[in-house]
């Protein structure tokens, strides 16, 4: 895909260095033949949007992206006023009014750390980035009978549709990590997760590296939690290699994990 994108004169010519940090190993994420690269987090963490906005740094510089955060489809307006705005504070308020959703019922989408992804994207748009930046929660109905499973594919076939606007485009998703799995999650509700519906040739799907720390998480109360440690946690950068009996290709190690609070817009 790279190939068609410099025939057809579309690489960013801008330099995204400034803020951005390299994250070791992220070139073998840039294929010609890979079109989404997913990137599963468990919400509620300071490294996980930066490593993310990193990212999206380095995409830049092989062409244009479409970047989906896991918002609501509802959230689109406000999501794009907040890019639009002509200021910061007024990009603030943009948030602050939205009446629901992650910045108001805190499950760690709202975090600080998430409104600094936001921050970070809007000054890559402002520079005339070749990005597009899109929520990826559909709307999806609440049907006696019918499961999680169909949410799952109603979100895969919301990528494929941002995909498909803009083909020339690759497209990073920021997900919790359940939804970022490639294979069917035998007895559980949630089926089929949503990556694992589209064809797994076109797809790369890190899993954010379990190496402890904390999250921000609400369980019975809100506040800093232990997170897991599983993975080495000395491990750093993009590790390429199957995961967890194929749910994922590869980590993005970022090491021990910090809680990052709710924002306040």
């Amino acid at each position: 895909m790279v190939a068609a994108l410099i025939a057809a004169g579309l690489l960013s010519a801008f330099d995204w260095s400034d803020g951005c940090r390299p994250v070791a190993g992220s070139e073998a994420l840039w294929r010609d033949d890979v079109r989404y690269v997913f990137v599963g987090e468990t919400h509620g963490t300071v490294e996980a949007p930066a490593a993310f906005a990193d990212l999206v740094c380095a995409a830049l510089e092989q062409g244009p992206i479409v970047v989906s955060l896991e918002y609501p489809v509802e959230f689109q307006q406000t999501l794009d006023t907040f890019m639009e705005a002509d200021t910061e504070a007024e990009a603030r308020a943009a948030l602050a009014a939205y009446p629901h959703g992650p910045f108001v019922h805190h499950d760690g989408r709202g975090s600080e750390a998430m409104l600094d992804l936001l921050l970070r994207l809007r000054a890559m748009l402002r520079e005339a980035a070749d990005m597009t930046v899109v929520a990826s929660v559909p709307n999806s109905p609440r049907v006696e009978g019918f499961r999680q499973s169909y949410a799952e594919m109603d979100r895969a076939v919301l990528w494929s549709r941002q995909a498909m606007a803009q083909p020339h485009s690759r497209l990073l998703a920021l997900v919790g990590r359940v939804h970022a799995e490639k294979i069917r999650r035998v007895g559980s509700p949630l089926g089929l997760p949503a990556a694992a519906h589209i064809r797994p040739e076109e797809t790369l799907s890190l899993s954010v590296a379990q190496q402890g720390g904390e999250a921000w998480m609400c369980r019975d109360d809100c506040g800093a939690s232990p997170a897991p440690e599983v993975d080495d946690s000395e491990t750093r950068g993009v590790i390429l290699a199957s995961q967890q009996e194929g749910k994922f290709d590869g980590l993005l190690a970022l090491g021990p994990t910090t809680a990052s609070a709710p924002a306040k817009p």
